[in-house]
């Protein structure tokens, strides 16, 4: 009993990992460099997509923040000379690219 009980949790699990989209999380990255905080992976799960949030100065990229978000919304506004980008996508790593 336990081996079918283990072979069908395996199974489930491969479907889950199969049907989700695989994110890429970085609390900390700017333009010329690589991520300096909270690098990692997450895998969306219902109601869930890959979302970055880009800080634009003078039209120069200041920071990029990246993550799993549940009902994510794509928005832009300015706030103190600043531009904020926020963007969805749902596709694997979509949401770490400049």
């Amino acid at each position: 009993m336990n081996k079918r009980f283990l072979s069908l949790f395996c199974l489930t699990c491969l479907i889950v990992e199969a049907i989700s989209t695989r994110c890429i999380i970085c609390h900390l990255r700017t333009h010329s460099d690589r991520c300096r905080r909270g690098f990692g992976v997450c895998h969306t799960k219902k109601n869930e997509s890959c979302m970055s949030l880009k800080i634009f100065l003078n039209n120069t990229l200041q920071v990029l923040y990246t993550v799993c978000q549940k009902f994510c919304k794509n928005l832009t506004y300015d706030f103190h000379n600043r531009t904020y980008v926020h963007e969805c996508c749902d596709y694997n790593s979509c949401n770490y690219r400049l």
